[in-house]
């Protein structure tokens, strides 16, 4: 006899079963699950101020670049996304490679910072990180690796003191806002900053979040979950989704003043490439950076299109620009097989090749 139903009543008994299992799994996985932590790359600090932190990583071998190499990540996460993990760690691959890996962690802003601004972040602890690094290596200029917001403070900080940096680094880092496709920036456009930070003063973490995320509702607030159901049997493979769950919810506030100052400047204004930004009172020109520029940008980016990445060859004043498209996204291009394997050697051999 044909089946009058759309579908196979066996098949479908099979997948409920076959669900059943792995939620029942899942379950007994994550009542034995502690907290994911992690990569921990061996590190020790060696500048504090405030909330900031200066990491100093630790190799299996010592480093054979003779210039350090200086991280500055957003504000916006937590920099661990850069060692989340042994086998996903921008910071542990660089290491690998022969790179002296210096990190700055901006810690978690309260109260106290809520009058920070740009000219503090860039100019004050920016300039003071490079600064403590510098004077450990003893040498005039360090290399910039400065990824998405951080990238944008590198660039600042390159154009008003050029001689306090050799080579410079951006990853998925905006610096045209004004983009067709970047939808934050449309976002942001019209919002009334001032009436935002006035109201709210530091800006909460979680409302930073739901802006991400609603992004790209479906897929990050639902088909992510949906998915879960998947890997609920596999302890390592929840464990891996766990932790990224982590660093994406354990975000900092956003010190007020610093936050209206960026979204009023770059992506109001978009000032860095209209040539009219100042940062405490400091032109920034783009064109006053000469030295070697790499800039790494990520094809299925939603957060920094890749347009808004691109835009950086037509104003830096170098002739020493090499752009590096990576096929993924914002966060695949750190924690990716493909990211792991590709994006830490062409960034030790491109320093590698400048000395």
């Amino acid at each position: 006899m044909n089946n009058p139903l759309p579908f196979d009543p066996a098949n479908l008994l099979a997948e409920i079963s076959t669900f059943q299992n792995k939620l029942a799994a899942g379950i007994s996985n994550l009542r034995g699950m502690t907290e994911p932590e992690y990569a921990n790359t061996p590190r020790e600090a060696v500048y504090r101020e405030d909330k900031l932190t200066v990491w100093h990583f630790k190799g299996e071998r010592p480093p054979t670049a003779k210039t350090p190499l200086l991280i500055v990540y957003a504000l916006v996460n937590t920099a661990w996304m850069t060692d989340l993990q042994a086998d996903r760690s921008l910071v542990r691959n660089l290491l690998a490679q022969g790179e002296d890996v210096y990190l700055i962690d901006w810690g978690y802003p309260d109260g106290a910072d809520r009058w920070l601004t740009l000219d503090d972040y860039i100019n004050g602890y920016l300039d003071r990180c490079v600064d403590a690094v510098r004077k450990r290596h003893d040498v005039d200029a360090i290399n910039l690796l400065g990824i998405c917001q951080g990238g944008a403070f590198s660039l600042c900080y390159t154009a008003i003191r050029p001689e306090k940096v050799k080579n410079l680094i951006t990853m998925v880092t905006p610096v045209d806002f004004h983009t067709p496709d970047n939808m934050l920036s449309h976002w942001t456009r019209n919002l009334d900053v001032d009436l935002f930070v006035d109201t709210l003063g530091n800006i909460p973490a979680e409302l930073m979040n739901w802006v991400y995320l609603t992004l790209k509702p479906v897929r990050l607030n639902q088909q992510k979950y949906v998915g879960l159901v998947d890997i609920l049997d596999n302890p390592k493979e929840l464990e891996n989704f766990l932790r990224m769950e982590r660093w994406i919810f354990d975000s900092p506030d956003q010190a007020g003043e610093a936050f209206r100052e960026f979204i009023k400047d770059f992506y109001q204004g978009n000032k860095l490439v209209a040539g009219t930004l100042t940062i405490g009172g400091k032109p920034v020109d783009l064109g006053m950076i000469t030295q070697p520029v790499l800039n790494i940008f990520a094809e299925q980016d939603h957060l920094v299109p890749p347009d808004a990445s691109r835009a950086l060859g037509r104003h830096v004043g170098t002739t020493d620009y090499t752009q590096l498209a990576f096929k993924g996204g914002h966060i695949g291009i750190y924690v990716s097989g493909r990211a792991q394997r590709d994006v830490p050697p062409a960034i030790h051999e491109w320093l590698r090749s400048r000395g």
